[in-house]
Order: C-alpha cells, then structure tokens, then sequence
C-alpha cells in the first residue's frame, strides 16, 4: 500500500508512520479475516500509538477507509468513532443536554456520578452494535477512545463487546500503550488488567 500522500498538517512520527502503513495488508489477509491462527481466542485487536500523535492517526483513518473503499469494496468495513455514538446514546436516551449542563455547573466529577447507571457497559455496548454497525461487518475499526475518557473506559467496552460479536475483527486504536496485558491510556492512566486482545502492528 502506498503511504499518505498529502503533505501533513503536523509532525509526523517517521516510526508511526511505517506501523501504520502495515495496517492495510493486515486486515484485509485472509488470515486476519478468519481468525486463523487465534485457536478460540476472539478476533481482537489494539493499534497502540504515542497519545501526541493523535492527529496523524485520524489523518490515517480517513485515508484507509478511502483505500478500503476502492481497492477491496467486496469487504464492509465499519469505522466507530466512540465520541459520536457517545453522543448519540446520550440524545437517545435523553441525557445530552442534561450531561452537558452538569458537566458545566457541577464537574467532571458530578457527571461521572451521575452516568455511571446509564452509562453502564451492559446497555452501551447493544446500542453502539445496533446503532453503529452494518449487519455483518467483515471488520469493526474503533477510534475516539482518548476523546470519551473517562466517562468510558477502553477495557470495559471490550470485555462487554465480547460475548456480543463473537470471533469478528475489531481494532481498536489507543492513544497509549498495551503491552499485551494492560492498557496505559495517554502513557500515564493504568486501566485494568487486560489481555484478550493482540498487538495489530507491533
């Protein structure tokens, strides 16, 4: 695959940029398709990068997607921006306008009180599958994750999107680090335990 043409707005991370351009030919193998090679483990997978160069991945996204679209329009290829069907649950259940007004006048910290029940993971997570996918996605690419902290957790959706897509490949990209049993979201914020999911491109 040919790397991004277009001059950059911003610093490019030379090493960052080389990892993403392996992503194309990852995803679309047949072996990445169809699991091969997981044994019974779920299709899941982290593109972790330095947090600073967030813009450089978004630029990326939109430029896979349009290398997707035109050279393998046989596969569906669903992009999830967590920010937006944050927002979009929200205005579903009618808490947007009331999230944003507390978040305001009383604080992070009074809106994460406040969202812990409808927030819950259990109730996002059917939503987000049936308000952002395709019926049968081929690949599920998830972005936004430093934009929704932390009133969403990277480790919570995964373990709750589990059971729920069953072995399709998902890549989730992470401003942070995963070393293959936890995640560092930003380098500094320790999340759970986590390790049901592969490194996309080490």
């Amino acid at each position: 695959m040919s790397p991004l043409t277009q001059g950059p707005s911003h610093r490019e991370d030379p090493h960052l940029k080389d990892r993403l351009n392996q992503i194309a030919e990852k995803i679309t193998s047949p072996a990445f398709l169809s699991g091969q090679g997981l044994g019974n483990e779920i299709g899941f997978w982290i593109f972790d990068y330095p947090p600073e160069h967030e813009l450089q991945v978004r630029e990326y996204l939109t430029f896979l997607e349009g290398v997707l679209s035109r050279q393998h329009s046989e596969l569906t290829v669903d992009h999830v921006n967590l920010l937006r069907v944050l927002r979009d649950y929200l205005h579903a259940r009618g808490f947007l306008d009331k999230a944003i007004a507390m978040q305001q006048t009383k604080g992070d910290a009074a809106l994460l009180k406040a969202l812990r029940g409808p927030l819950h993971m259990d109730k996002f997570a059917p939503f987000l599958i049936r308000h952002a996918l395709s019926d049968d996605p081929d690949i599920i690419l998830l972005s936004g994750v430093g934009s929704v902290w932390p009133v969403m957790r990277a480790h919570s959706l995964l373990n709750a999107l589990h059971g729920r897509l069953g072995h399709k490949p998902l890549v989730l990209f992470y401003p942070g680090r995963y070393d293959g049993q936890s995640l560092t979201l930003f380098d500094q914020i320790a999340s759970n335990h986590y390790y049901r999911a592969f490194s996309l491109v080490p």
